[in-house]
């Protein structure tokens, strides 16, 4: 018997923003870090600017730079205290643009986070739905010859989010998965990913983070710079709502400031003087970039209930009842209280108008049968794909694939 069936497989997910690592059969990941590699480069420039540079002193400090280097949290706070540490983001859009760098990061997600042999274990990945093919064979280059994996699986990242448990009969549904730096609406049908109808839209978590730090900045808040990305980031993901109508939830705010406007107080990363300041409309402005983006972006004016609608028409027709039915929420970005009603409510108005005007078009002679729209939201919705994957990873099937 092959010992590493006998362990449990590794699942982890790498996203733009935060890679999910753990280990197949539990709910929730073990650790959840940035995307992000840090790298001491004083080594490598100290060979570079020397004269009397050899090859030895080169090379001496190549395994320097190797094994110098933090991934996550640890490499944020690197960067901070050194200026010798230089930041990498290996991930981008959902896309690996950095394999050196991603090379390094599953490095230490194995030995120094899930602190495991690499080859005692089978693996799963993640990938987004529009990867190219070569992307998937340097990931299994990396994995087979760096880490002599024993086995690896890399699998859809909507597949899995579908998968975590949602639907009981065949997988079947769109994925509207949100993450940090990408957004794709997916459609499913029968376990398999309609490829042509998959659709991108170029907003996602960070443009929120970003559009909350400029109305916060442009309204003279009082916040350090160096901090202001992090202090929007932590903004947003604590007092951000999605509202149902931002004229009325602006008329709110302003009879009622008191019960809307919240206090932010944070220290001074320079000099540790405390401050404060208030957080206001950004509450909810900030998720309202994917339903009326054009406040935020003149490049692209298309609201995400739009996009759905647009996905799941260019279905095959005789999946799109099934499709509207089972619209299911993926990613940190769709945590936002009553994100799910808001979208529900906006598809509904798409599906219904367009109803009314075919019926308007035949006279009335034709009476369309109402077509259902639900939209799941899901406590689990922030890992669905890890725990899809985890899933997936812990049953008897995927070591015998």
């Amino acid at each position: 018997m092959d010992p590493a069936t006998s362990r449990p497989a590794i699942v982890i997910d790498n996203g733009s923003g935060y890679t999910k690592m753990g280990f197949a059969g539990n709910v929730e990941p073990c650790f959840i870090e940035p995307t992000v590699v840090a790298v001491n480069e004083s080594f490598l420039n100290q060979s570079r600017t020397s004269s009397k540079a050899n090859w030895v002193a080169q090379h001496n400090a190549g395994v320097m730079a190797d094994l110098d280097f933090f991934i996550g949290d640890e490499a944020l706070a690197k960067s901070r205290s050194s200026s010798t540490y230089n930041l990498s983001y290996p991930v981008h859009h959902g896309q690996v643009d950095n394999w050196d760098a991603m090379e390094r990061f599953w490095q230490q997600c194995i030995f120094n986070y899930l602190r495991c042999d690499p080859e005692d274990h089978y693996f799963l990945l993640t990938e987004s739905p529009l990867t190219a093919p070569e992307s998937r064979e340097y990931t299994g280059e990396i994995m087979f010859e760096t880490f002599n994996v024993p086995g690896l699986y890399i699998a859809v990242n909507s597949v899995l989010a579908l998968a975590a448990g949602y639907t009981t009969s065949k997988v079947g549904g769109v994925v509207v998965d949100i993450g940090d730096g990408a957004t794709h609406v997916v459609p499913v049908a029968d376990g398999y990913v309609i490829g042509g109808s998959i659709r991108s839209i170029p907003i996602a978590g960070k443009d929120v983070t970003l559009f909350v730090q400029q109305l916060m900045r442009e309204r003279g808040e009082n916040v350090p710079p160096e901090d202001s990305f992090e202090v929007a980031r932590k903004v947003k993901e604590m007092y951000c709502y999605t509202c149902s109508d931002i004229v009325k939830e602006f008329n709110k705010h302003d009879k009622e400031p008191a019960k809307y406007i919240k206090q932010w107080r944070g220290i001074k990363p320079k000099t540790g003087a405390p401050y404060s300041c208030d957080i206001g409309y950004e509450r909810f402005l900030g998720p309202e970039v994917f339903f009326n983006p054009e406040i935020y972006s003149n490049d692209f004016t298309t609201s995400l209930p739009v996009v759905i609608d647009k996905c799941i028409q260019s279905a095959p027709i005789d999946t799109r009842r099934a499709l509207y039915k089972n619209i299911v929420l993926s990613g940190g970005s769709t945590m936002f209280k009553d994100f799910h009603r808001r979208l529900q409510r906006d598809i509904k108005k798409i599906v219904d108008a367009r109803a009314l005007a075919s019926e308007a078009r035949a006279n009335g002679e034709i009476k369309s049968q109402p077509v259902e729209v639900n939209v799941l939201s899901h406590p689990i919705q922030r890992f669905a794909v890890w725990f899809g994957g985890s899933v997936l990873a812990s049953t008897p099937e995927f070591f015998t694939v």
